[in-house]
């Protein structure tokens, strides 16, 4: 079901996730998603786990390791964790291959740390990871001191113009500002709706002639010191266009099939729904971070 619809709305009681395969137009007829700052108090129960991905070929891992020659360090203004460590203890709650997938083989890391490396696979343009800011917010929070946090945007949804928010995410790290921007553009699609996918009345998308551009993005990183025309420029670069590439490829052997998906240190991936609610999304990422600095 996740291969086939452009993004899963569901009830109170489920998990929302923005899927691939979602570019079969029938994106404009699902009903615009609600803000994450109205969305309510109690976690959403889980829905079904999501079935972990065929481990990757020998070749597409070679191909990812040759691309981590062109890794940057995350943005200095990124939010450093500042949690406290805790000890690995394993109880049986957290099962691989339900509550969790190894990825294998393991992955480079989306950035060059040495540090242990929590991932977001998301887009500005999905619902479900607007809904999922606060979770992660909190995620940040209580990570421990050293862990590097990275995001990692995803282009696999035309239809709600993921390619282009990938490029403008990539055009704003290069210019250094994409951490200190990075809640004002959901805000300008979820709240402001100047980056918006959505048509006027709010209840499907725009046709992609309408859909916000490079151009638009420019101006909204214009509020953070960037000149629109540099922007672009960057946006346009050979370099963008190669971390793009690389982006698309890591998204590919992390075996990611929806966003928002957490990545820990290109060896485990899960999902809010995997984990079994938002709450325990955080409680997991913790989790495996101390599994793999106790090396198990």
């Amino acid at each position: 079901m996740l291969k086939r619809l452009p993004f899963l709305f569901v009830s109170m009681l489920a998990i929302a996730a923005c899927s691939q395969g979602s570019d079969n137009g029938t994106a404009a007829q699902q009903p615009a998603p609600t803000p994450a700052a109205s969305a309510p108090a109690q976690q959403p129960a889980p829905a079904a786990p999501v079935t972990a991905a065929a481990p990757a070929a020998a070749s597409t891992a070679a191909a990812a390791n040759d691309s981590a020659k062109t890794q940057t360090p995350a943005p200095a203004e990124t939010p450093a964790p500042a949690g406290k460590a805790e000890p690995f203890v394993d109880d049986g709650k957290w099962v691989e291959g339900k509550h969790y997938f190894r990825i294998e083989p393991a992955q480079p890391k989306v950035t060059n740390t040495d540090k242990i490396e929590v991932t977001e696979v998301f887009s500005y343009g999905c619902p479900a990871c607007n809904q999922f800011r606060p979770t992660m917010q909190q995620l940040v929070q209580e990570l421990p001191a050293g862990t590097q946090v990275a995001y990692l945007p995803v282009s696999f949804n035309t239809a709600e113009n993921f390619p282009m928010f990938q490029r403008a995410y990539y055009a704003a790290e290069a210019l250094g500002v994409a951490a200190k921007a990075h809640e004002a553009i959901f805000n300008a699609v979820w709240d402001t709706r100047e980056l918006t996918s959505y048509n006027a009345t709010g209840n499907g998308l725009r046709p992609s002639s309408e859909l916000p551009t490079i151009d638009d993005a420019a101006k909204v990183y214009a509020k953070y010191g960037v000149d629109p025309k540099e922007f672009v420029a960057v946006a346009n670069s050979f370099s963008i266009n190669t971390k793009i590439k690389r982006a698309d490829e890591l998204v590919r052997t992390y075996g990611v099939e929806s966003t928002p998906t957490l990545v820990v240190d290109g060896k485990y991936r899960f999902t809010a729904q995997s984990a079994g609610g938002y709450a325990q999304s955080v409680e997991l990422a913790k989790w495996l971070v101390s599994k793999e600095a106790a090396g198990k």
